[in-house]
This record gives C-alpha cells, structure tokens and sequence, in this order.
C-alpha cells in the first residue's frame, strides 16, 4: 500500500542553504513522493525568502516532478498538517554572529559560531524560539517530526526535548557526513566497505572506523592524516593538525572543531589575527560576504541547480543529511545516520535522558541509537564537563537565571573564569537585548550601570539595532 504524499515545512527558508535541501529531496522523489513545500521566513529575511524561494521553484520545475513551492511569513499557515517541519534559521541573522565573534576577541577569548560564548549565546537566542516552534507544532501537526539543524545543534535538539516534551526530534549535523564521506579514499576504501561509529556531542564527537571484515582501520585512517591526504575539514575551520601521539593513544579520530580545544592556542591566535584584520574580520564577516555572492547568483532567472559557490559556505551536506534523514522515517528505511538524540544508554559515561550525537538506525520510530560504550577518563571527562555546561545553558535559556549562565561561562573551556569573562557575558547581554527578553531585568541593570560594548562594530550594529 503507498502511503500518502509528503508536507514537509522549513523554517528559516530564506537561508543560503535552501537550494542544497531542494537538491536532496529531488534526488529522493521516487522514495519521498513530496506534496508541497512550505518555506517559511520572518519580515527580515522576505527579500531573500523570495529569492531563494523562486530559485527552488526553478529547481523543482527543472526536474520531472510537479511539486509547488509555497513562501510564507505565516509560520501557522504553513505549519497546517505538515508531515516533517525542519529547521535551518538564525535568531538575530548573521550580524548577532558577528557580536557573538568580535565581543569575546575583544577581550583575547574565542570568537565562535558554536564554541566558547558565542555558542552559548546563539543557543539562549534560539531556544525559546525553538520551543514556541514547538507549541504551534503541538496544535497543528502533531504527529510531524521536527529535524534540527540549527545550531547549536545538539542543545537546541535537547531543549525540545527536556524543555518542549516533544520526542519526536533528531538534530543533525554536516560534519560527520563530511568524515564519512572523505576519509574512506584515503585508505583506498569506499564508504559501503566501511562501518562507522561516532559518539559524543555535537561539535565534540569522536569515531571509530572499521573495514568490511571487522578490523578496526581507525589508526590507518589517523596516520594518512599525517600523509597530506584530504581529510575534508569544514570551511569554517582552520587547519591546525591535532597532535598524532594523542589521536593515537585515545584510537579515536576527534571532530574538526576539537581543534578549539586540543589546539586552543593556535586556533585562538588564527581567530585573533583575522579579527585585528579589517580586510579579513571574523567567520561571521566572511560570510557575509559569501552570502551576499551566493544570493546574487540565486537571482538567476536561468539558475535552476545548486551553485559549486555554496561549498564555501561551512554546512555543505548539512541539507543532504536531512533529507535523508525525513526519507529513512518516511520509509522505515533503517540508514545508518549520525544524529543527535536521547543517549538512552548508547553512551553509558551520560545520563540516559540526555541528548547525545551518536551513529544511529533511522526508522519509522525515529533514531535507535547504537550503543558505543564508555570512554576513556581523557575523553570522558571533557565529555562530562562539556554536557554539564551544555544543560546550565539550556536551563538558563529557558529561566533567564543569570547566577546560571555564568555557571555556564564558568564551566566552558573556552570563556577563561574571571573578570574579563563577566565582561563578555555582560557586553553580549547588552548586544543582543533584542533577543533575550528572559533577560530583561538583568540587561536593564547593566545598562543602568553603565555597561557598554568595547568592539566597535559590535557597538555600531547594537546601537543601529541589528
């Protein structure tokens, strides 16, 4: 018996990485026979919703299906019986990513999307955004699954969870598609001979890898990394080699963002030097400006596939990995995909009721996660340390409790306990007051206090309300 057609929703539409997803469903028409398609943006992002939104009506147009792209800044209109809602937005878009980089390099810490108090602070922004996403959901398409990948991925995907009591969630993840998809030609391997197994958090996993007769080649592929094979390290993040004697030791191969905690030093001082660069500036900045390339090929009437310039964007296989994903669930297909979702003993270091990202089955019932067991105290403590951290910033996401957040600051690796981490907390409150209204009361005490924001483009972007 086939089963009935698709609605799948997308919320934050308008991004530069729509076209990617639109690529990925096309390929699996004849497995997920798509109805229609919802992209839904908010008033400040309509110009480009409408670009990227014809753009994709192109793309389906261009291919043998009849699917109809609709453009909405009605989130309920469009939520209405949909089958799979996933979302790709950015609260504040991409200037609060730059005060969320160029306040913290002020004071000499880490400037980073996801890392240090740049992540901390995109996920008090995009939480109880996330949770209103879900109340809507609740009322009008309760049976739909919500995949994530709006970062931070992993704790906005646990905020649904704990906080939204909404089960049916996976967070996904482009980085360990990247792993997969790079490493095995290094070994002389395809990807169908190997079995892989990641465990950890999002943006803070490891993996082991294994051949087609079950012997572990997870060192093979850490010594070709020393050979001067591409390893497919994300855009986003610079290429600093991890040190080899730990890799080997631990016989695991870490995330590329590891980087900004085994080589905290150098990636500190490569963020610092692009940020003391007018002509270079932050992740943030660069962006930008890709972005702005990116939307001016979109307007392409003749533009009817995803643009090679998108690579250059940090997320290439971000949308391809969702895709994937809603066609396992719709198709009970059973894909091996690294997701994150309830750890429920698949690593036993965690409690069981948190979230984790880990190799999993994705089926009708969402992801069964496979169990990868306990890891060693190196690796377990930074993990223990990590998740801890990551559940204050959810909680404080929610309450607005201020003593918790900096408990939070307090427990990253990458906001250096102190004095100036306060004044990072405080100037980032202050920058992004727009869209911290949990906070409200503390802002206004710093304000009154005389608080203000040292970096100057930071400062320009508050006071010009952006």
């Amino acid at each position: 018996m086939s089963k009935k057609p698709v609605k799948i929703v997308t919320i934050g539409g308008g991004s530069s990485y729509t076209p990617e997803l639109m690529e990925g469903f096309i390929k699996r028409y004849d497995e997920l026979p798509i109805k229609e398609i919802w992209l839904v943006d908010i008033e400040d992002g309509k110009e480009k919703l409408e670009i990227v939104g014809k753009m994709a009506q192109r793309m389906w147009d261009a291919s043998p299906y009849d699917v109809k792209v609709h453009l909405t800044l009605d989130r309920r209109e469009a939520l209405k019986d949909a089958d799979f809602v996933t979302t790709q937005f950015r609260v504040g878009l991409l200037n609060a990513r730059i005060k969320d980089e160029r306040i913290p390099f002020s004071y000499g810490m880490l400037g980073q999307e996801t890392n240090g108090a740049g992540g901390m602070f995109k996920a008090l922004r995009t939480i109880p955004v996330i949770l209103s996403i879900v109340e809507d959901m609740k009322e009008l398409c309760p049976d739909a699954w919500l995949v994530n990948f709006t970062n931070p991925s992993g704790m906005v995907t646990e905020a649904v969870m704990r906080f939204g009591k909404w089960d049916k969630v996976i967070g996904l993840c482009n980085v360990p598609v990247g792993a997969m998809l790079d490493e095995p030609k290094t070994i002389g391997k395809t990807l169908d001979q190997l079995t892989y197994k990641f465990a950890g958090l999002n943006h803070f996993h490891w993996h082991k890898v294994y051949d087609e007769n079950g012997k572990e080649v997870t060192k093979d592929i850490i010594e070709a990394m020393y050979e001067g094979k591409d390893m497919g390290i994300p855009a986003n993040i610079h290429d600093i080699p991890f040190f080899k004697e730990q890799l080997l030791q631990m016989n695991m191969i870490p995330c590329g963002y590891h980087r900004y905690y085994y080589r905290e030093e150098e990636m500190l001082a490569h963020g610092l030097e692009e940020y003391n660069d007018p002509k270079v500036g932050t992740r943030g900045q660069q962006v930008q400006q890709t972005e702005h390339e990116l939307f001016e090929l979109y307007k392409n009437p003749d533009l009817d596939h995803k643009p090679e310039q998108l690579a250059k964007r940090g997320g290439a296989h971000y949308s391809d990995a969702a895709c994937e994903t809603i066609a396992s669930i719709y198709g009970n297909k059973l894909s091996h995909i690294v997701v994150t979702t309830k750890n429920n003993g698949s690593v036993p270091d965690l409690p069981a009721d948190c979230a984790v990202e880990v190799s999993s089955y994705i089926g009708s019932t969402g992801a069964r996660a496979i169990a990868f067991g306990s890891l060693q105290p190196a690796q377990r403590g930074w993990l223990q340390c990590m998740k801890n951290m990551e559940l204050c910033v959810e909680e404080a996401a929610v309450t607005g409790d201020y003593g918790l957040l900096m408990q939070a600051f307090i427990l990253n690796p990458q906001t250096v306990a102190g004095q100036k981490m306060v004044n990072v907390l405080n100037e980032l409150l202050i920058a992004h007051e727009k869209y911290l209204p949990q906070f409200a009361d503390k802002i206004a005490e710093l304000k009154a206090s005389g608080v203000t924001i040292k970096d100057d483009v930071a400062r320009e972007l508050t006071e010009k309300g952006l």
